[in-house]
């Protein structure tokens, strides 16, 4: 790549920054001088030489996936937008010019907590940003904002949650910029899948078992699925002598993982004293949701879901809503999971539809997305809609 083109990426980026984020507040920083300077002075040679790039609030800069993407060669121009003080909940952001906006509707949140990475990318301010997932936090605001969202395999990027949580994640406008990243990231073959020329066998579970779906999410989702299903990228297969795909609700074993019972059973079998005390039950229930995974991907190799049970909700918060309720299985289990836009509800919410393979599976979330990405029928870009200002 010509100097001139690395420098020029830079500066639309810093200039679309300029121009949206007073109203969008997706960045908590910009580094304007710096992004330059690094844009002058990369190397032209290298795989993303130039490609501007946003980090998950202002510590992102010193992650594992910043470093190696400036390593080849990308351009951080920012730190985007984390959730601010005061609030437990963690489904919004706040910007150095006030709280972060949904793109589609001002009145209604970005999800989080990798809200203003969604929103800098759904408009275009950034093509990718690095995100952290640790109960949905990649996976909900790509839903909400209409973009590419992937948790990785927990553990197979390095994370500073002891808990195990949490796993590294990007955000990406278009598919195959996320798999330049992953190659960055995780190596050559890591974002290299070549294209499904067979449909992927796959189960839909709409509420995994135990969620509460939102009816008309769960239309759009099931219609997403259906695209991709007319389309070829998917082939849905039953599970013989099953019924639908079901899981044991995973909030307690969030919970109590997260409070710091680490040690998850074997099985069913292990008693209370062993595996955590009072944590026991909810620990055997994480456990017997590991086992069924197994078994679902030893026969498909994909599941499917809506990516959350509900849309964006309000600034005021998510009463008591569980917006990660169909995500945090993922992280308790450790799978790698994305969410891809399925289209909007009709007062203009976007709706995402999670992907889920086995663990390592990135390669194929990442071809089952790009192949989504062209099939007909699926949702228009944010720039493409009008958008709607407070109310309905």
């Amino acid at each position: 790549m010509q100097r001139g083109a690395v420098v020029g990426r830079v500066e639309a980026s810093l200039a679309r920054i300029a121009r949206l984020d007073p109203e969008f507040r997706a960045f908590a920083e910009v580094w304007e001088e710096e992004a330059r300077s690094r844009a002058w002075s990369v190397d032209t040679a290298l795989p993303l030489a130039g490609l501007p790039f946003a980090v998950k609030g202002p510590s992102g800069i010193r992650s594992y996936a910043a470093g190696r993407l400036i390593e080849a060669g990308a351009v951080p121009v920012g730190a985007t937008a984390v959730p601010g003080p005061g609030t437990s909940w963690q489904t919004w952001g706040l910007g150095r010019y006030g709280r972060t906006v949904n793109p589609y509707r001002d009145d209604r949140t970005p999800g989080g907590s990798s809200a203003g990475a969604a929103v800098a990318v759904a408009t275009g301010m950034v093509p990718l940003a690095t995100g952290s997932d640790g109960a949905g936090s990649v996976r909900i605001p790509a839903a909400w904002c209409g973009v590419f969202g992937l948790k990785t395999t927990n553990g197979l990027l390095p994370s500073p949650d002891r808990t195990g949580l949490a796993a590294a994640g990007v955000l990406a406008r278009r598919v195959p910029v996320a798999e330049a990243c992953l190659r960055c990231l995780l190596g050559p073959g890591a974002g290299a899948c070549g294209p499904t020329e067979d449909a992927v066998p796959a189960v839909y579970a709409q509420d995994l078992g135990f969620a509460e779906v939102d009816d008309e999410v769960a239309a759009v989702a099931r219609a997403g699925v259906e695209r991709l299903r007319a389309a070829g990228v998917v082939r849905l297969a039953p599970l013989p002598g099953q019924g639908d795909f079901a899981l044991a609700d995973p909030r307690e074993a969030w919970f109590a993982i997260r409070a710091g019972a680490r040690d998850t059973p074997r099985g069913p079998e292990a008693d209370d004293a062993a595996h955590g005390g009072a944590a026991g039950p909810a620990l055997r229930a994480a456990a017997e949701n590991s086992r069924r995974l197994r078994g679902l991907f030893a026969r498909v190799p994909l599941l499917l879901s809506p990516a959350t049970p509900h849309r964006p909700h309000g600034h005021e918060g998510p009463g008591d809503q569980y917006s990660t309720a169909l995500a945090w299985a993922f992280n308790v289990s450790g799978h790698p999971a994305a969410s891809i836009p399925a289209g909007h509800t009709r007062d203009g919410c976007p709706v995402g539809l999670q992907l889920v393979a086995a663990h390592g599976g990135e390669r194929l979330l990442l071809a089952v997305a790009r192949a989504a990405e062209h099939v007909p029928g699926g949702p228009a870009g944010w720039s493409r809609r009008r958008r709607t200002h407070g109310g309905g």
